[in-house]
């Protein structure tokens, strides 16, 4: 029965029309309004508290440096400035940060994803010899690493220290990822498939002509996921490059932050100085815009692509 039936009664042998009032409707008592308006003010306030530090580093970005060292906490500078900005980009040490970053976690998603998938869709076919032994090592591998200095070793027999594949390779199949992505495709229907084959489709066909169109919410997931902890990732940069040429753009922020100024302050004006509190904060910013841009595009999916591959199989 929708909101907009009408029911037709009888009272006293008198036909009376009445409309039945929307469900929204039925239950909107004094206790439910009392209840939306708090629910509405804390998450609210959840809100505010979780952007609070946002707005905290950006407005200390575009604050000048001697407001930063006479005040310890403001939510509005006395006077903009884009010096720290300036100062950031006008290095070349920056740029080839970001651009680093940017090659490297596009690329490191589209390998990191692409192997994954290759991985996930032949274990979700029961038949698959040795399946449930792979299965286990991969549980395993799920609860138990090899560790810090291992996996070190580990890459630098293989030689690619100093190497960008470092930041790919060995995070390159995540255990919890392979088997969402793997359950989703062990509950897409059987009859598609059956119906491929009988068109004459072989089994790389069917995985690229049915499986992957039908897994675009569930790839789309763990590529932001994959991306964003390729672009948040200190510690292998950290362990494996050397050269400080090859540093992404944590490395770069790591330094910006521990020393008191840029080591690669601006080539034509010797004694420059560039405002070291204000470029930390203009850092930040900057390395966290991409990921504010393209989160709200691929957000849609995550509910639905973690909800469709987390179902046991």
């Amino acid at each position: 029965m929708t909101t907009a039936t009408r029911a037709l009664t009888t009272v006293s042998g008198t036909r009376r029309r009445t409309r039945i009032k929307p469900e929204r409707y039925r239950y909107n008592t004094r206790a439910g309004k009392v209840f939306d308006v708090f629910n509405f003010a804390l998450l609210t306030a959840i809100g505010l508290v979780a952007l609070f530090p946002f707005v905290f580093v950006l407005v200390r970005s575009f604050a000048p440096e001697t407001e930063l060292e006479s005040s310890a906490f403001f939510l509005w500078p006395k006077a903009f400035t884009f010096e720290a900005y300036n100062s950031i980009f006008s290095t070349p040490a920056f740029p080839r940060a970001l651009i680093t970053t940017v090659v490297v976690t596009a690329v490191g998603t589209v390998v990191q994803l692409f192997l994954t998938v290759l991985m996930a869709y032949p274990l979700s076919k029961r038949g698959l010899p040795g399946r449930n032994i792979i299965m286990s090592g991969v549980v395993f591998a799920m609860v138990f690493s090899g560790g810090m200095i291992p996996t070190f070793l580990v890459v630098k027999n293989l030689g690619l220290l100093n190497n960008y594949l470092a930041l790919i390779l060995p995070l390159a199949i995540d255990p919890f990822s392979l088997i969402i992505i793997k359950n989703f495709f062990q509950n897409l229907p059987s009859e598609l498939e059956e119906a491929a084959r009988v068109d004459g489709a072989t089994d790389f066909g069917v995985f690229w002509r049915v499986a992957l169109p039908l897994s675009k919410p569930v790839l789309a997931t763990f590529a932001l996921f994959y991306a964003v902890a390729i672009w948040n990732d200190y510690m292998s940069p950290l362990l494996y490059l050397n050269d400080s040429s090859m540093w992404t753009l944590q490395m770069f922020l790591q330094q910006v932050t521990s020393a008191s100024n840029l080591q690669t302050a601006q080539q034509d004006q010797p004694g420059y100085i560039p405002p070291s509190e204000g470029v930390k904060y203009a850092v930040v910013v900057v390395s966290t815009i991409p990921v504010l841009i393209f989160y709200p595009f691929l957000q849609k999916h995550f509910a639905k692509g973690m909800l469709i591959g987390a179902v046991k199989g």
